[in-house]
């Protein structure tokens, strides 16, 4: 009977995709605006890839109903790009996450899910580049909300529709490199852990008083155990 749903952020989190990410974005935003605004120096982490794109253009001088204009086509083709140029080599697994997600794939009381700011189709293709996507088989993305803090409730009522299990706060885990992710899991009042495997560190990630705080998940029973208890304090 599944009792946990655990819902995983994606990139610095799981994984880091390196500065091809960043490149294909501006060429992509070159190709369909004719600028990239701030698309090489802003910071994305734990950011909406709809916002990034918003952000960067509105910084490069495009008014809110120019980037709307053109959105769409934007975002099918920074996907199309991503897909086409990017490889396996581009992606680095973070320490100890193939090795625990085995190990939590391998619990029938948990059920594992996505919540991040990534498109859909360019967050999946980045799974599927180090062959971890088989580990999700459902998530809430950028596709979902306009806003990060949107997107837990779309997560919940996802695994609810898959499993018909409605997961309660105290059964909700979220797993996530910056302060967006602990926000995220103050929305549902579920369980944070944090892990400074991305651009925040230990002591950045303290600041915003997530429940668990690690260096990285490498110590696998460690993290497995947080998510088994059954309480957020």
């Amino acid at each position: 009977m599944l009792k946990k749903l655990v819902l995983f952020d994606i990139d610095g989190t799981l994984l880091s995709i390196g500065a091809i990410n960043r490149s294909i974005l501006v060429d992509a935003l070159r190709e369909v605006y004719g600028t990239e605004g701030s698309a090489g120096s802003c910071n994305f982490a734990g950011k909406m890839d709809s916002n990034i794109i918003y952000e960067v253009l509105y910084n490069g001088g495009l008014s809110t109903a120019e980037i709307s204009e053109k959105f769409e086509q934007a975002k099918t083709t920074y996907i199309e790009m991503f897909r086409t140029y990017s490889k396996p080599s581009d992606v680095i697994l973070m320490k100890g996450i193939r090795e625990l997600l085995d190990e939590l794939s391998g619990h029938s009381e948990l059920m594992l899910g996505l919540l991040t700011g990534n498109f859909e189709a360019s967050g999946r293709h980045k799974l599927l580049l180090p062959e971890i996507n088989h580990y999700f088989p459902f998530g809430a993305f950028a596709d979902d909300g306009e806003h990060r803090n949107d997107l837990p409730p779309v997560a919940v009522h996802r695994a609810h529709q898959l499993t018909g299990i409605q997961f309660s706060d105290q059964d909700i885990i979220i797993i996530g490199d910056t302060e967006h992710d602990i926000v995220c899991a103050r929305v549902l009042n579920a369980k944070s852990i944090a892990v400074a495997t991305g651009t925040y560190s230990t002591e950045e990630l303290k600041k915003h008083n997530p429940h668990v705080l690690y260096e990285n998940l490498s110590h696998t029973d460690a993290v497995l155990s947080e998510i088994l208890q059954s309480s957020t304090n």
